[in-house]
């Protein structure tokens, strides 16, 4: 078994609240849980401009997990309303 794990700080551009903290990433787990990967925000759950989200997957199958965690990545640092700030993976053989 092998488990693959990206944590990411997020910049939310435009955020004048948590309440539209909320709005943007209840729209990014949304569209990534479509690609059967576990989401939650892990941090800065209190800062209505930032945000820490980890992204989980289980497959037999590393070059899987390293492309869909670099598909997440992609699509992060492509979304109009957050920015990128730094992302970390890494890959478990269990």
């Amino acid at each position: 078994m092998v488990i693959g794990i990206l944590e990411v700080k997020l910049a939310i551009m435009g955020s004048r609240s948590l309440k539209d903290k909320r709005r943007v990433l209840k729209s990014l787990k949304d569209r990534f849980l479509k690609m059967n990967v576990s989401v939650a925000e892990v941090d800065d759950q209190d800062k209505w401009q930032a945000s820490t989200i980890g992204f989980a997957v289980v497959s037999n199958d590393a070059g899987y997990i390293n492309s869909v965690l670099d598909r997440i990545a992609l699509a992060l640092s492509e979304h109009p309303e957050v920015e990128l700030i730094h992302q970390e993976v890494e890959i478990m053989h269990v």
